[in-house]
C-alpha cells in the first residue's frame, strides 16, 4: 500500500471541521494534525477525529505533506505562503486570497517549489455541474442565482466573495472568451456588508451572463441556466439535478423536447479533497489551479468596483443611512 500522506486542516470552524472528517475517513490520508486559534475548538475536533491540536499552524513546519486552509480570507495569504514556502500542497479555500496581488504571489511561490496549489471552488465537483460543463458549447446567455438566508458565519468578507464567487467560477469555466464589461450593483443589508448584489458580465465573444447573489434571502436557492443554440440547460446545485430542453425542427413548427438525465448524487467536498491528494500523491496539476482562482478574483473586483461607483453616485442619499466606510472595507 502507498504510503499515506500527512495531513493537516487549518482553521476547524464549521466548514474546516468537515474538511478535516473528510480527511480522517480517506485510507490515502493521515490526519495528523487540526489548528484553530481557537484552544478550546481545536481539541474538540481534534478528540473526535483522533487527531493533535495546534493553535499555531507553524508548529507543522516538517510534519505534514498537505493541508486545508480553512481560516478567515484575510488570513488565506499568509498561510498559504508559509506552507508553500516549506514544499507543502496546499488546498485553499474560496476566495483563494484577499485580492489578485496576493493570489499571484501564491501562484509564483507554487511554480517556484514545484507544489500543489489547488482552490476550493467546490461547485467545480458538483456532477450535475460536471454533466453541464460536458453540454455547454457555445454558451449565449447565462443566468444565475445563489440566495441563502442570513447567517452569522463567513460575516469576515461580502457576499461577492462569500457566496457570488462560486458562480462566477462556474461562469467563467464555461465561457471561454475575456470579460469585456462588467455593471454591478449590491446592497448592505444584516452586516454592513454588501450582503445582496447583482452583476451582468459581457464576455467578448457577445455571451451575457446574470449573476445574483444574496445572504438575507427567505429560501435557499442555487441554480444556473444555460442558453446556447438550440438548447437550454438548467441545474439545481443542492439537488444535483439537471434538465436539458432541445429545440427540435420538422413539422408545422419548432418544437422543445425536454431531458432529464440521471445524474449519480455524489458529495463535492469529498471529492474536490479526493482530487487534491491525487495531485498531491502523483504530482499533477490540481483540477483547480491557482491561476483559476485568481481569474475569479480579477472578475469579482471588477464587480466590487462597479458596485463601489454605483453607491458613490448614490452617496448623498446614502449618507446616515449606511456606513460607506464598512461597506467598502476590503475593495481595492
Amino acid at each position: 500500500m502507498a504510503k499515506k500522506i500527512r495531513t493537516a486542516v487549518i482553521g476547524v470552524g464549521h466548514f474546516g471541521r468537515l474538511h478535516a472528517t473528510k480527511f480522517h475517513e480517506l485510507e490515502e490520508a493521515e490526519l495528523v494534525a487540526v489548528v484553530d486559534v481557537d484552544e478550546e475548538r481545536a481539541s474538540a475536533v481534534a478528540k473526535e477525529l483522533g487527531t493533535t491540536p495546534y493553535t499555531d499552524y507553524r508548529k507543522l513546519a516538517g510534519m505534514v505533506d498537505a493541508v486545508s486552509i480553512v481560516t478567515p480570507t484575510i488570513t488565506h495569504y499568509k498561510i498559504a505562503r508559509f506552507f508553500l514556502s516549506k514544499g507543502v500542497d496546499v488546498l485553499i479555500e474560496k476566495p483563494m486570497t484577499a485580492n489578485p496581488t496576493e493570489a499571484a504571489k501564491l501562484i509564483k511561490e507554487a511554480e517556484k517549489r514545484g507544489v500543489v496549489l489547488q482552490v476550493g471552488l467546490l461547485e467545480r465537483f458538483n456532477p450535475a455541474v460536471k454533466l453541464m460543463r460536458e453540454k455547454v458549447k457555445a454558451p449565449l446567455f447565462i443566468e444565475s442565482h445563489r440566495l441563502s438566508p442570513f447567517s452569522s458565519r463567513a460575516l469576515d468578507t461580502d457576499v461577492i466573495y462569500d457566496l457570488m464567487i462560486h458562480d462566477i467560477d462556474i461562469v467563467l469555466s464555461l465561457v471561454d472568451s475575456d470579460v469585456e464589461m462588467v455593471d454591478a450593483v449590491g446592497v448592505p443589508v444584516m452586516s454592513g456588508k454588501i450582503d445582496i448584489a447583482s452583476a451582468r458580465l459581457r464576455f467578448k465573444t457577445g455571451c451575457v451572463a446574470n449573476i445574483t447573489a444574496s445572504r438575507v434571502s427567505r429560501e435557499k436557492q442555487r441554480r444556473i441556466r444555460v442558453f446556447q443554440p438550440c438548447t437550454y440547460l438548467s441545474i439545481d446545485y443542492d439537488t444535483q439535478r439537471a434538465t436539458i430542453m432541445h429545440l427540435k425542427q420538422g413539422g408545422d413548427r419548432p418544437t422543445l423536447e425536454k431531458e432529464s438525465p440521471r445524474i449519480k448524487k455524489g458529495d463535492p467536498l469529498m471529492e474536490e479533497i479526493k482530487a487534491f491528494l491525487e495531485a498531491s500523491r502523483k504530482r499533477l496539476p490540481p483540477q483547480v489551479p491557482g491561476s483559476e482562482g485568481k481569474r475569479a478574483l480579477e472578475v469579482a473586483k471588477k464587480i466590487k468596483s462597479s458596485i463601489r461607483l454605483s453607491i458613490e453616485k448614490a452617496r448623498d442619499q446614502l449618507e446616515g443611512v449606511l456606513d460607506l466606510s464598512q461597506v467598502f472595507a476590503g475593495v481595492d
